[in-house]
């Protein structure tokens, strides 16, 4: 699989920032043209190597967040993954070392779905032995939010300006005839009016208006993912400790220092806190131990496991090198 050379990680380092971006206005910022940016994405979403999708997130206030792990019977975890796959509850699926087969990641609407799939669902599916779920009381960091780090200063504030025209208005709410809309979003975030009309099979004028509104409306994240294998972060590490409640917040901003820091989120039971780090080399994950030691000495790490494989991620199935095989499974919450 070729590497991504350096106009290819700048271009998804600008999309990491605004997803939405024009080609037009990307073009402007990196000193290209619309359609070389435009062919170049082409290129790399053809191979897998790259992909924007939309998924339920926003402010986290109107969804449930857990991470679940996942003890497999013996010689049965190829069973498993298929099974907790194709479940759209189950947004993103790793396989992991440590005391966990697979750690999901999972979204429902409310406690009342989530109830039903860790309590009756999942100990049904295929190979499945046990599970243990931590239930997220507070996101501080997700996948959106992290960065390939090939940009200047210059070009990140250029597009961090471009990203803030779509923020969330306070007030505006999604229409209740989004769901299409919604749905095609999370195979194709970048498409415009015009890609989800003919997609649709509405009328561009009125899914223009519906468009804006949802955008507007902040109940989806929009997010640039990069084929891990490729993006120079190979290595992918979750950890999970504990830290007194009157130390959570200085421990959330401690470990927002972290360039490698891709997932924070705060949890009900003993590990109260969960954090995911992409790293260079596995060397990287002794060193990142040992600052943590030092930066943050009241945070008790009571795990730390690496994750082998991750066959969805967002609701995206994945080659087993990372690459995206075009099948998406939208998230439930959608």
């Amino acid at each position: 699989m070729k590497d991504l050379d350096e106009r290819d990680l700048a271009l998804l380092h600008g999309l990491q920032i605004a997803p939405r971006a024009s080609w037009a206005e990307a073009a402007r910022i990196l000193d290209s043209t619309p359609a070389t940016l435009a062919g170049r994405w082409a290129r790399l979403h053809t191979e897998g190597l790259a992909w924007v999708t939309a998924h339920p997130g926003g402010d986290y206030q109107r969804i449930v967040l857990a991470l679940v792990e996942v003890d497999c019977l013996p010689g049965a975890r190829a069973d498993a993954v298929r099974a907790v796959c194709a479940d759209p509850r189950a947004v993103t699926v790793e396989e992991s070392t440590r005391g966990r087969d697979l750690l999901l990641t999972v979204i429902t609407r409310d406690l009342a779905e989530l109830t039903r799939f860790v309590l009756d669902d999942l100990p049904r599916l295929p190979g499945v032995e046990r599970q243990r779920t931590h239930v997220v009381s507070a996101t501080h960091r997700d996948g959106s939010s992290w960065r390939l780090d090939a940009l200047s200063p210059q070009q990140q504030r250029a597009f961090e300006a471009a990203a803030r025209t779509l923020r969330p208005v306070p007030g505006v709410s999604a229409q209740a005839n989004a769901r299409a809309l919604i749905g095609a979003l999370a195979y194709d975030g970048r498409q415009a009016a015009a890609d989800l009309a003919r997609r649709t099979g509405r009328n561009p004028a009125t899914v223009r208006r519906q468009l804006g509104r949802l955008l507007s409306s902040g109940l989806l994240s929009f997010r640039c993912e990069v084929a891990q294998s490729v993006s120079n972060w190979p290595i992918s590490s979750t950890w999970m400790g504990s830290v007194a409640p009157a130390d959570h917040q200085r421990t959330v901003q401690a470990l927002a220092t972290f360039p490698e820091l891709r997932l924070c989120a705060s949890t009900t039971g003993d590990s109260n806190i969960v954090f995911t780090f992409w790293t260079r080399s596995l060397p990287d994950l002794l060193r990142l131990e040992g600052l943590i030691g030092e930066r943050i000495p009241w945070l008790r790490v009571k795990d730390n496991g690496v994750n082998l494989r991750t066959p969805k991620r967002m609701g995206w199935m994945l080659h087993p090198d990372g690459r995206a095989t075009g099948e998406v499974i939208p998230p439930a919450a959608l």
